[in-house]
């Protein structure tokens, strides 16, 4: 070991002792810092990560290795010194590995002065360091196998600069062969094998964070078959002394070395599952919520992927990670789920089912050649089948395409949240009420509250109904459901009028308006520790009685799909002044498509003062002159325990008729009275905000003769930018969102008197550099306003934006008659089979957003011209409001994962600029440091050396003396 480092120390020396190091290293730090901030756009992108560094990483390392490499042997054998060398008391071995170590702890040095950047990351934003470890690692890894490669070939010739130029040709091809550019002329396993070939490829597997048993052994192998190969290179040069025996031993060995790194990498090539999840949400690894969902599934479950061998380029390097995601729900499931990776395009059976039953049709996609362009016809599809029910997610819901200064980046969504959410959807979708009672481990009860001495002869036409439709239910049931009947005014009853009051939350109905009397008639369902209050229908009907029963069982149960009721504004179009018709501006089909993807949507129809019981949660979005019926629904499905979500905003979007400019108009939403009795009021005002969300503009620019239009960001204070410490983080409503733009938002303000037994929460706020205005014109004017386009208001504050309460309500209708609404012909009638209920249970939820604009598909589309960050964090921060009202927290928490939480403080161009060149200057200062601290330590060695030859002659003078 000691000839290892003395051999080590003299090759440092020789980069040292020139400005040979300086010259290398500073290359390589202006290199990196020049594509991270100018090329990669650091500050553009927003998010606190390194990787685009590192995405450069194999391509740069590439030239500097091999400017380090082509001296190490040719200039050895052109100087005449390497027959010193060989002459040394060291062998082969320990001549190459002490060149090698030289040459990785040059590498080493060259990226530990990188470490600026990723600390400077982490001060800015929530920095991964995950990542970070994998891109050093993955780092040293490339390093070693290029630096291997670099000393074999500069043992081949006396030449520097052909060693130069025949390391980067080589290392470029091992880069090269992996890459999108190559493997898009092949396809099916050749791809597999090309990939697993390069040194790129296998780069961004370590660099993403997950380390793979697979890639370390193929970095370990590469560069151990280069050192033997340099170790016999440097042992061929004295082969004419010796026998032909020994020439052949030498090469069975080397032959017999180099087989086994060959063997070992195909064999270990199929072992998928032994890797490292290096990330702090393990994005790369499924969830225990996944696990726990496909290992219990009651039957056999089937995930056919139909890629095409033949496919856009882009979409190649994704097969393999589609597969090994495969592979692992596979595992998790044991057994229960099978997975299929099929090209339709290469058995015309099996795309003919593709086609006809599944409705899977292939994507053209345009390649350019070198000399032409053609058209291919691709399949990038995933079926999840279970039973006869059966899911397709496409190609929009499984790729991320991402624009960057290199060109267009193609990545995988969230696929585990896309294929857990469609087994669920899938599999929990469409039970029936006897298999929901098979998989029971413990009978539920059903209790029918009855005040038989009160109870309105009215009502008994539907307790005879429901009596019948529970025993039947019962009697199927195999002893997993009791049923029976309870009158809580009778003395000696399990249980008693004041237990149902206070203990469960369920208000006695009055037997008449305004009557001291009252009587209870609810259903309550029991299902081990979760309790569900029925309220019967106002009709005797028996498809009614079941489904709201069959919607308990499925609330108290777990993992079932739920149910979600949607009211938006009719989209009907209207007259301006001149009589020309126009559409309305405002429309909310992505927020549809959004909750669509994880829930059974339905239309909520307010009109008929009842929601239906099967609604687990009700979404109001942009409500507009709702009457008192509509109120009277809403305010019911709260009363009776039922989640409400409202995205309102006292303001409409308009166009104004004469300068077709965008405008505002006030609104009279029809709930603001009834919001102020639960304790919320949403204030006619528009919050602005210095923080927030650019605006794109088309603008002409003149180019030459030539007059051009380009979109530009400027400014825009009604799209307020919340950041996540504006958020309440231990609400998983806002869990995982980085950024969101809540566009043309008023304050939500709490009565905290009427708060007092409630939980609540402020789920996002504005910054405390905020203000309010009561004007409707949104177009800015930067010649008034050059700053902002808008006047600024005195008064800043941090206002609130959406708030949730969970808890009893009392109810808006209390001690009032019910509304009437309107017939067909006219004519106003009550419904008298609506009875109102004066007080919910502790488990109603509630969420207010003060605006409806940051989920219109208008504004989104605006948003999307520049970055579709803000239109993915909006529509996932209407999701997971939904989400945490119906308590479905699984696919929550899975689609938190990956999510770019890593987001950077919101900078001035003159503080990214300061940062900029403190990396630049503090890069400089360690570099330079580390110069002259060797150079000082050679001194220091030389005026050692010197005074040790001092002392050797006086002593040998006076020994001679």
């Amino acid at each position: 070991m000691k000839q290892i480092i003395a051999i080590t120390r003299k090759e440092l020396n020789s980069y040292f002792n020139s400005l040979l190091a300086v010259i290398f290293l500073g290359t390589f730090l202006a290199a990196i810092a020049i594509i991270f901030f100018s090329v990669e756009r650091f500050f553009g992108r927003g998010i606190a990560d390194i990787r685009p560094m590192f995405s450069w990483m194999p391509v740069l390392l590439i030239f500097l290795i091999s400017a380090l490499t082509m001296r190490q042997w040719s200039e050895e054998q052109r100087s005449g010194t390497l027959e010193i060398l060989l002459s040394l008391p060291t062998s082969h071995v320990q001549l190459v590995l002490g060149k090698f170590l030289a040459v990785m702890s040059m590498i080493g040095i060259a990226l530990l002065l990188t470490l600026p950047l990723p600390i400077m990351v982490s001060l800015l934003g929530n920095l991964d360091w995950g990542p970070v470890f994998g891109g050093y690692l993955a780092s040293i890894l490339i390093a070693a196998a290029y630096a291997s490669i670099g000393l074999f070939i500069s043992s081949r010739t006396d030449n520097q600069i052909v060693a130069l130029i025949l390391t980067v040709i080589t290392g470029g091809a091992f880069y090269l062969i992996g890459s999108a550019f190559f493997t898009g002329f092949f396809s099916g396993v050749t791809v597999e094998i090309l990939r697993s070939i390069g040194t790129g490829s296998r780069f961004e597997s370590i660099q993403r964070g997950v380390i793979d048993l697979r890639d370390l052994i193929y970095y370990g192998s590469l560069s151990a078959f280069f050192l033997t190969l340099n170790i016999l290179s440097i042992d061929s040069m004295r082969w004419s002394q010796q026998p032909t025996p020994y020439r052949f031993s030498y090469l069975r060995t080397t032959a017999l070395i180099c087989l086994n790194l060959l063997l070992i990498n195909i064999w270990v090539y199929p072992l998928y599952g032994l890797r490292l999840d290096l990330t702090a949400q393990k994005e790369f690894t499924i969830s225990q919520t996944t696990k726990d969902l496909i290992s219990t599934l009651p039957e056999q479950l089937l995930i056919r992927a139909y890629l095409s061998e033949k496919t856009h380029p882009l979409l190649s390097p994704l097969i393999p990670q589609v597969s090994d995601m495969l592979k692992e729900y596979e595992i998790a499931s044991r057994g229960m789920l099978t997975t299929e990776i099929i090209d339709p395009i290469a058995d015309p059976e099996i795309e003919t089912e593709a086609n006809q039953a599944y409705g899977i049709q292939p994507t053209p996609f345009q390649i350019a050649g070198r000399n032409e362009s053609s058209i291919i016809n691709a399949y990038f599809n995933i079926l999840v089948r279970y039973g006869d029910q059966s899911i397709v997610i496409g190609l929009d819901e499984l790729i991320e395409v991402q624009q960057s200064a290199t060109g267009v980046n193609v990545s995988l969504k969230n696929l585990e949240y896309n294929l857990t959410s469609a087994i669920k959807k899938t599999v929990y979708g469409f039970q029936s009420i006897d298999s929901i009672l098979a998989e029971l481990q413990e009978p539920v009860k059903l209790t029918l509250l009855l005040s038989q001495t009160l109870l309105p002869a009215s009502e008994n036409e539907i307790v005879v109904m429901i009596n019948q439709v529970a025993n039947q239910i019962q009697d199927q049931s195999n002893g997993k459901l009791i049923f029976e009947i309870v009158d809580p005014d009778i003395d000696g009853a399990s249980i008693t009028r004041q237990q149902l009051i206070e203990e469960i939350g369920i208000e006695p109905y009055p037997v008449a308006l305004f009557s001291q009397d009252s009587y209870f008639f609810h259903l309550l369902l029991q299902n081990g520790e979760q309790g569900q209050i029925i309220y019967p229908p106002t009709e005797a009907n028996e498809a009614d009685i079941r489904l709201s029963i069959e919607s308990a069982l499925k609330r108290t149960s777990s993992g079932f799909l739920k149910v979600i009721g949607i009211w938006t504004p009719p989209q009907t179009s209207t007259q301006d002044m001149f009589g020309q018709t126009q559409q309305p501006i405002s429309s909310y089909q992505f927020a549809v498509e959004q909750l669509n993807s994880d829930y059974e949507l339905q239309y909520a129809d307010l009109s008929t003062g009842r929601i239906p019981d099967n609604f687990d949660a009700v979404v109001v979005i942009a409500p507009q002159d709702l009457g008192e019926i509509e109120q009277y629904a809403l305010d019911q499905f709260l009363m009776r325990g039922g989640a409400v979500i409202l995205a309102i905003s006292p303001y409409k979007l308009d166009a104004d008729p004469f300068g077709g400019f965008l405008t505002l108009t006030p609104i009279n939403t029809g709930l603001t009275e009834m919001l102020n009795s639960y304790g919320i009021s949403v204030q006619d005002q528009l919050v602005m905000d210095t923080q927030n969300a650019a605006f794109p503009v088309t603008v002409n620019r003149d180019v030459g003769q030539v007059q051009v239009q380009e979109i530009q960001a400027v400014q825009y204070p009604f799209f307020v930018d919340v950041r996540p410490n504006m958020m309440d983080s231990e609400k998983v409503i806002a869990s995982g969102l980085p950024a969101i733009s809540f566009n043309w938002a008023s304050p939500v303000q709490l009565n905290e008197e009427l708060h007092l037994s409630r939980e609540t929460s402020i789920i996002i706020k504005s910054s405390t550099d905020s203000w309010t205005s009561t004007s409707t014109s949104i177009q800015p004017d930067f010649e008034l306003y050059p700053e902002l386009g808008f006047a600024t208001g005195e008064t800043r504050s941090s206002y609130p934006l959406a708030v949730s309460v969970q808890g009893s309500f009392e109810s808006y209708f209390k001690d009032k008659p019910v509304p009437t609404f309107t017939n067909a012909d006219g004519t106003q009638s009550t419904n008298t089979g609506l009875i109102t209920v004066s007080q919910s249970s502790l488990n109603s939820r509630l969420v207010v957003f003060g605006s409806s604009g940051f989920i219109d598909d208008f504004p989104l589309q605006l948003s999307s011209r520049l970055t579709q960050d803000y239109v993915i964090n909006n529509l996932r921060l209407l999701q997971n409001a939904v989400d945490w009202s119906v308590e479905d927290t699984d696919l929550l928490s899975i689609r938190s994962r990956g999510t770019a939480t890593r987001v950077l403080i919101l900078l001035e161009s003159n503080q990214q600029s300061f940062w900029e060149i403190s990396i630049y200057i503090i890069e400089a200062i360690l570099l330079f440091g580390l110069y002259g601290y060797w150079q000082f330590q050679k001194r220091k060695n030389k005026s050692i050396n010197l005074l040790a030859d001092e002392q050797s002659k006086l002593v040998k003078g006076a020994s001679n003396e």
